[in-house]
């Protein structure tokens, strides 16, 4: 027990900030030196004296540091949240942060570029305010579409997989593939329910949730359960654990899967027989929290069975390959969440910190296939990257 004086100093004092809230909040700083230009340049425009546009706009960046405080809070403990203040005053805020970001790089270009472009033209040398203001107009006009649009809207892909050694009884098995659903208060279960109901709609043989159910925290464990728990397929639904689900406790969340009859597979796997034929579906746990074992998820596997592995992770591929895996189904990288439209597989946000980011990779026989995720971590958007439900149709090669 400690001594009186020292519960006396603890009363009233505040948590450190953890180093990576610290970081987010530098950074969130930093976005916000491009908006203080561009709307003291704005002020000037509408008539705001000239020592009032600055003082007027330096208060207004730091207003919107300091709404972020409260925002990293939730980033490391969802909590329910009503989805009336959460959509007037929690999005438009996103909108804005996600439109500081947007103005970093373009703004980054143009310190550095304008006076060499100056020198060049024989111009007096010296930025000019007004770009950082469309910038950044430009940014919110980008940012409002990719928070509150294109992330509500998901697609519906269709892959063929063609597998060596697949028993021709099991030539067009249906898999539907989940992944990164982040149930919370920016995501809400009835936000996830349409991409439960499209999942069922596909009436499909088996169904693959591979991890990221949560943001953060445990509050929302009971909505996923409930979700998950409302999956219909032939042969089941089988669920992998992610790094963001062990963000919290996960054991009360698998339990609460477990109850309503999903299988949550944890370095461990099932055989489902068809007409005779075998395929073996298996899974490891995360890869974060040193959970994952791929010998103890395959020390069952049958001889001669094609075998699907459900692995959050993707960076894991090259590993399980070596295994002789036929299919991999993975998520974790949301395909960036941002990325140049039409070319998300090649130029994307993930690609600053994984080597597998969308879609189909080969390894020998060995399928990868990385989920673009539904729900998302971080801005709260989507750029180029679409939300989707994917179904996997397995081939005999």
């Amino acid at each position: 027990m400690p001594p009186p004086h020292a519960a006396a100093k603890a009363i009233g004092k505040r948590p450190r900030m953890s180093r990576f809230r610290r970081i987010l909040l530098g950074i969130t700083a930093l976005c916000h030196l491009p908006f203080v230009v561009g709307a003291a340049e704005l002020g000037r425009r509408v008539g705001v004296p000239e020592l009032a546009a600055w003082p007027l706009a330096i208060a207004l960046g730091a207003l919107g540091v300091y709404l972020f405080l409260g925002r990293a809070e939730r980033i490391a403990n969802d909590e329910p949240r009503p989805f009336a203040p959460t959509f007037l005053f929690d999005v438009p805020y996103y909108v804005h942060w996600s439109a500081c970001i947007f103005c970093a790089v373009p703004s980054i270009v143009y310190l550095i570029g304008e006076p060499i472009v100056d020198a060049i033209r024989g111009a007096p040398i010296g930025p000019s305010a007004g770009f950082f203001m469309w910038t950044y107009a430009a940014g919110l006009v980008v940012c409002f579409y990719g928070v509150t649009i294109r992330r509500w809207f998901f697609v519906t892909r269709r892959v063929e997989v063609p597998i060596r050694g697949l028993d021709a009884r099991l030539d067009g098995y249906r898999i539907v593939h989940l992944s990164d659903l982040h149930i919370g208060a920016l995501t809400p279960s009835w936000w996830g329910k349409r991409w439960i109901d499209r999942a069922n709609a596909e009436r499909p043989d088996a169904v693959a949730v591979t991890g990221d159910l949560v943001t953060s925290g445990v509050a929302f464990h009971q909505d996923i359960a409930d979700l998950i728990g409302e999956l219909r397929a032939k042969d089941g639904v089988f669920c992998a654990m992610g790094n963001h689900d062990y963000f919290g406790e996960g054991e009360p969340l698998i339990s609460l899967i477990r109850e309503r009859g999903p299988k949550v597979l944890r370095n461990e796997g099932v055989v489902v027989e068809r007409d005779g034929a075998q395929l073996y579906i298996t899974a490891i746990d995360d890869t974060w929290t040193r959970r994952a074992d791929v010998d103890l998820a395959l020390a069952e596997q049958p001889k001669n069975v094609a075998t699907v592995m459900l692995a959050h992770d993707p960076d894991k591929f090259p590993q399980i390959a070596k295994h002789g895996v036929d299919l991999v189904l993975s998520g974790h990288t949301h395909g960036g969440q941002i990325a140049m439209p039409f070319l998300a597989r090649w130029i994307n946000a993930s690609k600053l910190a994984h080597h597998f980011h969308i879609g189909v990779y080969k390894d020998g026989d060995s399928t990868l296939y990385v989920h673009p995720g539904l729900g998302t971590t971080g801005p709260p958007i989507r750029l180029g990257v679409a939300p989707a439900v994917v179904v996997l149709t397995l081939r005999a090669a």
